[in-house]
């Protein structure tokens, strides 16, 4: 049955008609064992028995990406292609459809309450993947490579959430992800590509800051305010970084329930919050830091962190800021998160440290740090900053058969430019064919829409003598050119 259901797709791509149809039973009544019902009751049945208008709008929080989006897109990608390469980053991706299991964690995150999620046909529950590392540790630990990895990927994820400005229910994703190295060098490493990135799009630390901070720093700080012990209790501990992640966004009162369910009393909150906003005030130093939990470990990798900053001439991008927590609570050390520095804008990217994510699936323990870095916020404050480069459809060549009105003569002209075409192509041009036999003024106002750098004609009286004629689109020259040196003529014709 499924042999049959994949000659039909395959006689219908190929325009045949598949066997099946011809005996008047489709693939899907055989299927359900419908016997011998035709093809035109089947079609007859699916038919929807409403006239309504069909919306032409996509789904809400997803977005149509027409040609001129698309170049704008392929932009961006090469970009942060082009970065992880310069950094030595690997390449890798995974499927859009994963096994829910992967998501669904404890400690509130929002993450498991956004999915795409669905029981499938096998009666298996999946999900589309709202993030990537996930995946990314599930293939670590499907052929554990040897260490020290340096992977990137740019998935589409999928989120069921409100959208606003930069948010959207479906977005790309630069991920760059660093496994088994322990240590400030591995956070620098990837805040160094952050920013190699942002420059490289002509954004300054004048537009973007990177807020930096510890979750170890943050453990301090719940243990002396809340009495939240981290060691004792972490996954308490997970569940109020959640929680604290918010305090940025809502006042301290609003999340009274949440904390009130962890165990953590009203006032805590605000003595907490209190603590975060006098960090914030006092400029977000080491220093200011310092004064609230003293100088221990908590703050050693944090300052080795600031120091590489400094010495990778980065160091004016850095802000560290106590209130910084980021929502999953996989993350056990250093988390950043890059910010618009007018504030208009929601976080740019985010991401930290997670060296306990293969154990909570089961794996061995393995360090990591890494970033998400999505398309919709970055591309809202190029366009802010007119920094999104104009972008073109352009081709080598427009070539086209001159409109004669004599249908046999019209059609012998488009044949041998099919061989005109096939040649230029050989030599690496890029050829748009116009597919109908065209007057001259149609087709050269055609070729400048295509950004074209030449347009070539097959004239019937030319072609009789080996010739075609040829106009450079910049310059205006126009000439005959003779078949066998059309492909150096075209190469040779300036962008």
């Amino acid at each position: 049955m499924r042999a049959t259901c994949a000659m039909t797709l395959l006689a219908a791509v190929r325009g045949l008609t598949p066997p099946a149809r011809r005996h008047g039973v489709s693939c899907l009544s055989a299927a359900a064992g419908g016997g011998r019902a035709s093809a035109a009751v089947e079609q007859k049945k699916a038919r929807p028995a409403s006239t309504e208008k069909l919306d032409l709008a996509p789904p809400r929080g997803t977005r149509d990406v027409y040609p001129e989006d698309m170049r704008v897109r392929n932009w961006l990608f090469g970009k942060w292609r082009s970065t992880a390469k310069a950094f030595g980053f690997e390449e890798y991706d995974a499927p859009v459809l994963e096994n829910e299991a992967l998501y669904v964690r404890k400690a509130g995150e929002e993450v498991t309450q956004q999915l795409y999620n669905f029981e499938d046909k096998g009666g298996r529950r999946v999900a589309l993947r709202p993030e990537m590392t996930p995946s990314l540790a599930r293939m670590v630990m499907a052929r554990k490579p040897t260490p020290p990895l340096k992977w990137f990927s740019i998935p589409q994820c999928w989120r069921y959430e409100r959208t606003t400005r930069g948010r959207r229910r479906e977005h790309y994703q630069w991920n760059m992800d660093i496994w088994g190295v322990d240590g400030a060098a591995a956070e620098a490493e990837a805040l160094a590509a952050m920013v190699s990135f942002m420059e490289s799009v002509g954004l300054t630390s004048d537009d973007v800051g990177i807020k930096v901070n510890s979750r170890a720093v943050l453990a301090e700080l719940l243990a002396r305010t809340c009495g939240v012990d981290a060691a004792a209790d972490a996954a308490r501990f997970a569940a109020c970084c959640v929680l604290v992640d918010k305090l940025e966004k809502v006042p301290p009162e609003a999340l009274h329930g949440d904390f009130g369910a962890l165990g953590v009393a009203a006032a805590d909150v605000d003595a907490l919050a209190a603590v975060l906003r006098d960090a914030a005030d006092a400029g977000g130093s080491l220093a200011a830091l310092e004064a609230l939990i003293g100088d221990g470990p908590a703050l050693s990798n944090l300052r080795a962190l600031v120091d590489l900053a400094e010495a990778g001439g980065f160091g004016d991008w850095i802000v560290v800021d106590a209130s910084v927590v980021r929502g999953l609570a996989y993350y056990t050390g250093v988390v950043f998160e890059a910010f618009d520095r007018q504030g208009a804008l929601r976080a740019i990217a985010g991401g930290g440290r997670y060296d306990r994510l293969l154990e909570t699936f089961g794996g061995d323990p393995l360090p990591a740090v890494g970033f998400g870095f999505g398309d919709a916020v970055i591309m809202e404050l190029l366009e802010e900053k007119k920094l999104v480069p104009e972008t073109s459809a352009g081709v080598d060549v427009v070539a086209f058969a001159l409109a004669t009105g004599d249908g046999d003569e019209d059609a012998a002209s488009l044949k041998a430019l099919a061989g005109v075409a096939a040649t230029l192509r050989s030599s690496g041009a890029s050829v748009d064919v116009v597919l109908e036999p065209k007057k001259p003024k149609w087709a050269f106002k055609h070729a400048d829409r295509r950004n074209a750098k030449a347009a070539v004609m097959l004239a019937p009286s030319e072609w009789a003598e080996g010739r075609l004629v040829a106009k450079d689109l910049k310059t205006g020259d126009q000439a005959d050119v003779v078949v066998e040196e059309l492909a150096a003529w075209v190469g040779a014709r300036e962008d």
